[in-house]
């Protein structure tokens, strides 16, 4: 019997009891939709973090007063904020004079402040301190205006480049260029606003105001910690400019050879790394589990196949008595349990699929719909079904014709 008449006959087979076949399914269909919406909320974690890297560059690294291991434990954590000393502008400027291969060099600092426009106010409000060249190195562009020039931040000029959300509720039917905007209290003038970047996890990334380094050190005090952002000249020498940063830094702070760094670095890898320790034992350990549906699936399968032998005995006995060989039995079972079970793993990746863009778009939660991932489902589904069938489908065709004949 050749294949297409197996598949042929397995499908109508099928299609003659549709509620059992159906109640067969759920098992898969509930196992890999499991599956793919586990991992679909994974990789849009995933997704995030990268959002947030891109904020740095890939030829980019950033300076700060805390590294990602001081952050692994509380006692490091403890340990870290009485040895290491704030980030000061004298550390951008050793770097900038001992490390050549740096490509551009810049500063931020942050705070949350109330800004205000007539009677809208905005409470906790993301506000930087950043130098001229900062346009250069940040990921957001302009939408309209300009970015302070570096005389504006030498001579800690009154001015500020504002976000898309912050433009929309101050000025939501007006231009906001040159218009005046007070940041807890004080009047700054708008040069320019960035183009929007949107939300991650319902948290909007433009809601914030940029003043010069230098207006924001004099109005916030220069007491703080400062973010240093560098970029290298390209990806061939990044891994030089990250080691030259460091040693630019341990001569600045005098450490010696065998004293631990008393800084945080911060590389792309070393966030991937950080997320890859958080969220791979998630993810394996929650696929494991919700793959053990596939599991159960592959049992009711077998169980309503073995069902399935006992009750179509005669149909088997007929089939052999007018020449149908063991073969023939055997690919037919085998060919109706695959089916089932790669029916049941194409529906639940459409359930999948349609829960992970109403997750997406009904709430902050970033999704990301991993199509490698679905189609290992759908043939680990197929290989389960394959297997299931392993056990009926042989039983089917050791029956012996002459005994198959006499069942009622």
């Amino acid at each position: 019997m050749r294949f297409a008449e197996v598949f042929a006959l397995a499908f109508d087979t099928l299609w003659r009891n549709p509620l059992r076949s159906f109640l067969t399914l759920l098992g898969v269909i509930f196992g890999v939709a499991a599956v793919i919406v586990v991992v679909s909320l994974i990789e849009g974690f995933n997704v995030y973090i990268d959002e947030k890297i891109a904020d740095i560059g890939t030829n980019a690294l950033s300076v700060q007063k805390f590294g990602i291991d001081d952050f692994a434990s509380l006692d490091n954590f403890i340990k870290a904020s009485r040895r290491n000393p704030d980030v000061r502008l004298a550390d951008a400027d050793a770097i900038r004079t001992l490390a050549p291969l740096v490509d551009k060099i810049s500063v931020r600092a942050r705070t949350i402040a109330e800004v205000r426009h007539g009677n809208e106010v905005l409470q906790a409000v993301q506000t930087q301190g950043a130098p001229a060249n900062a346009i250069d190195i940040d990921r957001f562009t302009v939408e309209s205006g300009r970015y302070f020039t570096e005389q504006e931040d030498r001579k800690s000029r009154d001015v500020v480049f504002i976000g898309r959300d912050v433009a929309d509720r101050c000025f939501p039917t007006g231009d906001p260029l040159g218009k005046s905007l007070k940041i807890d209290g004080r009047p700054y003038t708008i040069v320019g606003v960035a183009k929007s970047q949107g939300s991650v996890f319902g948290q909007s990334r433009d809601a914030f105001v940029i003043i010069p380094i230098t207006t924001f050190l004099e109005t916030y005090g220069s007491r703080r910690s400062l973010t240093i952002l560098v970029t290298s000249r390209d990806q061939e020498s990044y891994s030089a400019t990250v080691d030259q940063v460091r040693s630019a830094l341990r001569v600045r702070r005098h450490l010696s050879p065998n004293e631990p760094e008393n800084f945080g670095i911060m590389t792309p890898d070393a966030i991937n790394e950080l997320r890859d320790n958080i969220f791979g034992t998630i993810q394996t350990t929650t696929i494991g589990v919700t793959a053990i549906s596939l599991i159960v699936g592959g049992i009711v399968i077998m169980n309503i196949m073995l069902v399935s032998v006992t009750e179509r005995t005669r149909e088997i006995g007929i089939r052999k008595a007018i020449g149908a060989r063991r073969d023939d039995i055997l690919r037919q079972f085998l060919a109706e349990s695959t089916i089932l079970s790669l029916l049941g793993g194409i529906i639940g990746t459409l359930i999948a699929f349609a829960l992970a863009l109403v997750v997406r778009n009904a709430t902050p939660i970033p999704t990301a719909l991993p199509v490698a991932w679905t189609i290992a489902s759908i043939a680990v589904s197929g290989i389960v079904g394959l297997v299931s069938g392993v056990y009926p489908a042989w039983r089917a065709a050791g029956l012996d014709p002459i005994v198959a004949l006499r069942a009622e």
